[in-house]
């Protein structure tokens, strides 16, 4: 049974937005599968700041799901844009590519080497795993798929028709510009790109010299849209045109052609007005005054007879470390990259807990580490019960849909641990499982699938994201020169840890001994309060110990690198 998010009407953004879609669903189409969208356009990688594009409408879906409703989420793949440009560090892709500019996404060569039919499919293909791993549950549509097969031929030539109305409505915004916005900071390269818009977002709205048309072809020569209408005849419907390219011209029938597009800010209103749309969010570039999201609204129920979503604008999503995505820059961390390194209910629980109007960052460097202390620890909340309502919803969520509860971790250990344990074993599962079996000799771990996919998560974050100088390496032979250096204290340090290995010999226990050593030093109980000054002591303890072990001052828990390292190296490591 999945498990029921409790709505709190003051602090679940979740649940009022379910309340509002739902009335406005029967108001708009009473009896009728409550519609959500999103639309993605495989342009590029298909980053995490997209991925909230997909992730907002999907957590309102299946909130009205668990209210048993029908819900259907759509999500466009925006395959018939345009190619704009070459993205920067793709593997496989090289300036040859510009050749392409102008042509649909899906006439675009995929990479080289790529398994996929085109450019659109390779970049598709990822996003639709991470959505399957994610528990997303939609229905796509390939808007190349629904163009060339003339779905919407009666909206386009409907558009066509009511061609001045809809110049009218823009012309009253194309020479409106939003206001600039006060920066905290000045924007870096990523920022200004993401600002300034991307994808359909900043095409052209159909204004030629001979007119204003809602409509652009793909040229029957060269297959670019750099083509112009030279005219249009409403009764016969022909239309002609020249490729500002090839200089290619005809004359076609647009009752019979199914080789173009309606411009963007058209074009959206339109997919409102056909899907019946009640939910869809956009992003920071399609939300400000004057762009599409406001002029689709002017243009949805007077030329398409619809209404507008409701529709909430969604923050950025930033990386730890890094500067805010944008998706035509290369390397931009994706949903799939993500969940090489986190289990689907961290990332699900990440899009939950914010509002779409708050910016949050996912963390690809030792943040994760913390993040996951942070879910764990809410996970112990709501197994006791002492979880507030906003954080158990957010938790219900993020461990599952409507349909059931997401796989999960058999044995939960703590990400940090599994992360020291895979750093120092350098992937060798024998010697990992050595060191997680002992954690806990109350509960020994049988077989590491117990502990995964948490162990391969941390593991790969292990080996893709910690840098190699930082990467942990156990002594070969005992430092000589600085045991024969230690004084009698630091000689007695290291005595009594010795002596308590075998009997403390498990993580809570070696936890115990590194800690308690300093103590007893002082002549108190290994169990006392420590103060400043043995908070201290204890600091110059664990960097002997550091130095000894792994020849440097930091490095893994010293409870899960004792582990890690065996009883019998350790004595030889600390007593020469």
């Amino acid at each position: 049974m999945p498990i029921v998010a409790q709505s709190n009407e003051t602090t679940d953004w979740v649940s009022r937005y379910a309340d509002e879609v739902i009335e406005a669903s029967e108001r708009r189409a009473p009896g009728k599968p409550v519609v959500v969208a999103s639309g993605l356009s495989p342009s590029g990688p298909i980053h995490l700041g997209n991925l909230r594009e997909v992730m907002t409408p999907h957590l309102v879906a299946d909130e009205i799901r668990r209210r048993g409703r029908t819900v259907r989420h759509v999500l466009s793949w925006d395959d018939y844009d345009r190619y704009r440009k070459v993205p920067a560090g793709i593997d496989g892709v090289d300036e040859s590519w510009a050749e392409h500019i102008g042509k649909p996404l899906t006439s675009v060569p995929a990479p080289k080497g790529s398994p996929y039919a085109n450019w659109s499919e390779h970049f598709k293909a990822a996003m639709t795993e991470a959505l399957a791993e994610l528990g997303v549950e939609y229905d796509g549509i390939s808007q190349t798929g629904q163009y060339t097969a003339g779905a919407y031929r009666e909206q386009i030539l409907h558009a066509m028709r009511h061609r001045g109305d809809i110049d009218a409505i823009l012309g009253q915004y194309r020479t409106k510009k939003a206001p600039p916005k006060k920066q905290q900071k000045p924007l870096d390269e990523a920022e200004v790109e993401a600002a300034e818009g991307s994808g359909a977002a900043g095409e052209d709205d159909g204004s030629t010299a001979a007119g204003y048309f809602p409509y652009k072809p793909y040229c029957g020569n060269c297959e670019k849209d750099f083509t112009t209408i030279t005219s249009y005849d409403d009764d016969s419907t022909e239309l002609a045109y020249t490729c500002d390219v090839c200089g290619f011209g005809e004359t076609v029938r647009l009752s019979e052609f199914n080789r173009g597009k309606l411009v963007w800010k058209v074009d959206w209103p339109m997919r409102w007005a056909y899907e019946g749309v009640i939910f869809e969010p956009s992003g920071v570039d399609h939300s400000s005054p004057g762009s599409s999201f406001q002029v689709g609204g002017q243009i949805v129920g007077p030329i398409f007879g619809g209404e507008q979503p409701i529709g909430p604008m969604y923050a950025f999503v930033g990386i730890s470390g890094m500067a805010k995505m944008s998706s035509s820059k290369g390397g931009v961390p994706t949903g799939a990259d993500a969940l090489e390194i986190m289990e689907p209910q961290l990332l699900r629980w990440l899009y939950a807990r914010r509002r779409p109007n708050q910016s949050f960052k996912i963390a690809f460097d030792q943040e994760i580490q913390r993040l996951y202390d942070e879910w764990d620890k809410l996970g112990a909340k709501v197994a006791d019960g002492s979880v507030l309502p906003a954080d158990a919803a957010a938790y219900a969520r993020a461990v599952g849909t409507a349909a059931g509860e997401l796989p999960a971790t058999p044995r939960a250990l703590p990400y940090r641990t599994l992360a020291s344990v895979a750093d120092i074993t350098g992937g060798h599962a024998d010697q990992a499982l050595r060191i997680l079996d002992e954690l806990d000799p109350e509960r020994p771990l049988g077989s590491l699938d117990e502990a995964r996919p948490r162990f391969d998560k941390a593991e790969a974050w292990t080996l893709r994201y910690v840098p190699s100088e930082a990467r942990t390496v156990v002594r070969g032979e005992p430092d000589t020169e600085l045991l024969g250096s230690l004084d009698e204290r630091g000689r007695e340090s290291l005595r009594l840890l010795l002596d308590g290995l075998d009997s403390h010999w498990s993580l809570d226990g070696l936890t115990g001994l590194v800690y308690g050593v300093p103590k007893v030093l002082a002549g108190l109980a290994p169990d006392a309060k420590p103060t400043a000054e043995l908070k201290a002591a204890q600091r110059e303890f664990f960097v002997l110990l550091y130095r000894l072990l792994v020849g440097r001052d930091t490095g893994p828990r010293l409870p899960t690198l004792l582990l890690a390292v065996g009883a019998g190296r350790v004595r030889k490591l600390l007593a020469g």
